[in-house]
């Protein structure tokens, strides 16, 4: 089949079978006028009606008539020669050229199907003229109007059915992008939620269970010595295993640290100070300057879970004695500085975070500050302690009321 001819669709079926029977009905009145007509050549006539009506039959029945335009050429030459005996025969067979006109434009490339309908017109027109014994322009209308009307109706059928497929095309490709961008979605939103999970255990659970560490093996030292101490390692032990666990259920309902339940962000800093110094053999202090203004729910939380990941970097890795925590109210932005006295390190040669050692502290807290429009860096070296530094922007005023927490 023409590359360019439309896919048999219902409609399209419907027109097939009036184009079959349009020429089976022709081919009956040729056929039937020669014989009422008592035409001497009247018995030839049904003949020639008759095998070209065979002839035509067995093109549908062709695998390959409508997958290849030069089988349905080949088909089409053997019914157009049929019929052009037929035309000899009787000026009846002229209209037969009509349903003939559909195939070839239907059935052939555009070039070749306009190519063929206008020999197909030529000698309806011809035959007609013979059989008249004289040629008239006004016979040779009808052959070209019905030229032209075939013409016009299939190759407007098949720019519509073009049209109706380029239209078909790109409804499915926009269902489909719009199925891909729902999955990408989908992806980067739990992607997402998995970061956050990963941040708020780091943040919480595994600092808390350091903690819990730290302070039992403390206490393990402390047995020989005095049950006293010991008594009181292990139930700082178990304040924070209890603190951990509020944390634990806050941070899976996307709820307030309880840190910051019934306080500002500084009284959460300065109470993880307090806290700290209490748990651990280093002396924890805070400080805060600046004019103290409302911020959003979400600068505090990360602020909060900044400082918390920084000191129980301070308080595992540094050996420090001393670690100071600063919150400036600088106007147009915030910033919390932790510094400690420790050994300090090498921030160009971290270790690559490894999920049964950590490391993933200072990645989530860049992370933190980058997801608000803020930064943060670390000054460090070898023997000389630890200096970080976050800053976050802080919304205009309209915005810069506290978010209710629950």
């Amino acid at each position: 089949m023409n590359a360019a001819a439309p896919a048999l669709t219902p409609t399209s079926r419907v027109l097939t079978w009036c184009l079959h029977l349009l020429l089976v009905a022709l081919l009956v009145l040729a056929a039937a006028r020669a014989v009422a007509g008592g035409q001497p050549r009247a018995a030839a006539v049904v003949v020639v009606a008759v095998l070209c009506g065979v002839v035509y039959a067995a093109g549908p029945l062709l695998p390959r008539v409508r997958a290849s335009w030069r089988v349905a050429a080949r088909w089409l030459s053997a019914v157009s020669a049929v019929w052009l005996v037929l035309v000899v025969l009787t000026a009846d067979g002229v209209w037969v050229a009509f349903p003939l006109y559909f195939l070839q434009l239907h059935l052939l490339p555009r070039r070749a199907g306009l190519i063929a309908v206008t020999a197909t017109a030529l000698a309806a027109i011809t035959a007609f003229a013979a059989h008249q014994g004289v040629f008239s322009p006004v016979a040779a209308i009808g052959p070209a109007l019905g030229a032209a009307v075939a013409v016009a109706v299939v190759w407007g059928y098949q720019a519509l059915y073009q049209e109706s497929e380029q239209r078909r095309r790109l409804i499915e490709e926009l269902t489909a992008t719009r199925a891909d961008l729902a999955e990408a979605q989908h992806t980067a939103g739990v992607l997402a939620e998995r970061e956050r999970l990963a941040r708020e255990i780091h943040d919480t659970l595994a600092q808390g269970l350091s903690s819990i560490q730290l302070l039992l093996r403390a206490a393990e030292r402390s047995l020989p010595d005095t049950a006293g101490n010991a008594a009181r390692y292990v139930d700082q032990a178990r304040q924070s295993a209890v603190d951990n666990l509020a944390e634990a259920r806050r941070f899976v309902a996307a709820h307030t640290p309880p840190a910051l339940d019934d306080t500002t962000l500084a009284g959460a800093l300065e109470r993880l100070c307090a806290t700290t110094s209490t748990r651990h053999r280093i002396t924890a202090r805070f400080h805060s300057t600046g004019d103290p203004v409302p911020l959003p729910t979400a600068h505090e939380v990360a602020l909060l879970r900044i400082a918390q990941a920084a000191l129980a970097n301070t308080v595992r890795h540094a050996g420090a004695a001393t670690a100071e925590i600063t919150l400036s109210y600088l106007g147009d932005e915030i910033a919390l500085d932790v510094v400690d006295d420790g050994t300090g390190f090498d921030p160009e040669r971290l270790p690559t975070p490894d999920p049964g050692e950590g490391g993933f502290g200072l990645a989530a807290m860049r992370t933190r500050a980058r997801a608000l429009g803020g930064s943060l860096s670390i000054e460090s070296a070898p023997g000389h302690g630890t200096a970080l530094a976050a800053r976050l922007p802080l919304p205009q005023s309209d915005d810069t009321q506290p978010e209710a927490r629950p």
